[in-house]
Parts: structure tokens; C-alpha cells; sequence
């Protein structure tokens, strides 16, 4: 029986590979590297589109592991999504990160323009959690420990 390794990354298609790295970026993701073009045989046999061609790039968090990787198509076009997607719509909704100062996070973030999508929740005195609406309406859930752990 095959079992999983590790968990390497999530994949978001974007199409400003410029402007959502910049935002991820903000939030303290670091890049792994150069952003790739790939192209080929390779990619044409995963994503099952013929011809296609994608800009790459990967991010982690400091000391972390597990990836975000970005991607947006040179060809095909992308196909656009429903940047107003709520958390109940199926598919990937959010992707999560653990931040030292909800509040403050939050707040830069309004002041380049993303807002919240609710509000400011606390899960039994444990987290306080909040999702933003990131660029290209991508939902990021942003939490703070608060029981001092």
C-alpha cells in the first residue's frame, strides 16, 4: 500500500503572477527560488492540456516545508474563476496561515485594499481567525493563537 511522504505544496492559478506574489510575499512567505517557465512534453502529459505553458513560482513560509506554489498560464489563457467565491462554494476555498498579530495583519492588509470577508471570530479562547479576500479573490484565513501557546 502506497502512503503519503509529506505534504510538498498547493497550487493556485492565478493571472497576475506579479501582483498575488507581491501579496503573499507581504504576508512573510519567501520565495524558493527563481520563478520557472515550464513547458513541454512534461506539463502537457500532468495537466492534460497540449501546448500548454506556465510561469511558476514557489513560496514557503520562513522554516517551512510545505510550499504555495503560484501559477499563472502564458497558453492556454486561463479560465477565470468566481473571484467572489464564498466559503461554501465547492473547491479549494482558502489556504491558512498562523500569523503573530491578527489585528495588525488584518489591518495592513485593509490598508492595501483586502478586506475582510466576515469578521473577526475567537474558537474558544484558543484562536481568533478571520478570513481576507486576497488579489484575484483568493481567501486567505488568517489565525492568532491567544492562549498563549
Amino acid at each position: 500500500m502506497t502512503t503519503v511522504r509529506r505534504f510538498d505544496h498547493v497550487g493556485i492559478t492565478v493571472a497576475d503572477l506579479d501582483t498575488v506574489t507581491a501579496f503573499f510575499v507581504g504576508l512573510g512567505l519567501e520565495p524558493t527560488g527563481p520563478r520557472m517557465t515550464v513547458e513541454g512534453d512534461f506539463l502537457d502529459t500532468v495537466i492534460g492540456i497540449p501546448g500548454a505553458r506556465t510561469e511558476i513560482v514557489m513560496l514557503r513560509p520562513p522554516g517551512g516545508d510545505t510550499c504555495l506554489e503560484l501559477s499563472s498560464f502564458v497558453r492556454p489563457d486561463h479560465e477565470p474563476g468566481s473571484p467572489d467565491a464564498m466559503a461554501n462554494e465547492l473547491g479549494l476555498r482558502n489556504v491558512a496561515f498562523e500569523v503573530d498579530d491578527l489585528r495588525s495583519t488584518v489591518d495592513r492588509l485593509a490598508a492595501d485594499g483586502h478586506g475582510l470577508v466576515g469578521g473577526v471570530g475567537e474558537y474558544e479562547g484558543v484562536w481568533r481567525m478571520a478570513y481576507v479576500r486576497g488579489p484575484e479573490g483568493i481567501i486567505v484565513s488568517l489565525a492568532e493563537r491567544v492562549d498563549g501557546s
